[in-house]
């Protein structure tokens, strides 16, 4: 069986990875006076359905995937799940889908896409699990209107979560956790509770990783949908 460790080995990350995207890919298409070319395409719904090797439908999200080590990782731990990635930093969504390309990872996919466009390509009751892991904490108050997560992301993620389905929230930020709890007791379309490692049993992020080496402190919510 593939590893996390040896693919990442492998397939060495792009040398130069901005942190950040342009300002304008944090606002919906529909709200720019012009679409810069370096904006990211909305997604066809159709093509979703035939995206993965397997030619099966997605049953898991990682939204704001990143380095893709934890979409891959899960991936390779959960064949019977097939989980889409949605990434902003084009550079990293090519190196994902090389790597899926090229060691035929059948149940993985990665897309270059603003989430703030929603999540309309994905069927109403579909997916198992939507993963939101350590996205950036837009601390200063004139950044934090590009915060994806907002009643809206919550009521997109409410719509394609199964009855059942899950919703995986982690951070390293206390004043991040704090918002997504407020949010979360506002909207009240979930349930949600604080979680241990017992309980998470998942792969790691490259975030994750960081914090673990530098001992710093993560804040992790399971958030069930009130169908």
């Amino acid at each position: 069986m593939k590893s996390i460790t040896d693919i990442i080995g492998k397939y060495p990350y792009p040398r130069k990875v901005r942190h950040h995207a342009s300002a304008n890919l944090y606002i919906p298409i529909k709200d720019l006076e012009y679409i810069p070319l370096y904006y990211p395409p909305l997604i066809d719904s159709e093509a979703v359905q035939k995206a993965f090797i397997n030619k099966l439908p997605p049953s898991a999200v990682d939204i704001g995937c990143g380095k893709c080590r934890f979409l891959l990782d899960y991936a390779l731990s959960f064949p019977n799940e097939n989980i889409l990635g949605l990434e902003l930093r084009k550079v990293l969504v090519d190196w994902a889908q090389n790597v899926i390309i090229s060691e035929k990872i059948p149940n993985a996919w990665v897309y270059w896409y603003s989430a703030v466009n929603g999540l309309d390509f994905i069927d109403e009751d579909s997916i198992n699990y939507v993963f939101y892991l350590f996205p950036d904490p837009w601390p200063k108050q004139r950044q934090q209107r590009r915060r994806l997560f907002s009643e809206t992301f919550l009521q997109n993620v409410y719509r394609v979560l199964k009855p059942n389905g899950l919703l995986y929230l982690a951070t390293d930020c206390d004043y991040v956790d704090e918002f997504h709890r407020k949010l979360l007791t506002q909207t009240n379309l979930f349930e949600f509770k604080t979680t241990d490692e017992s309980q998470w049993n998942l792969p790691k992020t490259n975030k994750e990783l960081f914090c673990i080496e530098k001992n710093i402190k993560r804040y992790k919510l399971i958030c069930k949908p009130r169908k």
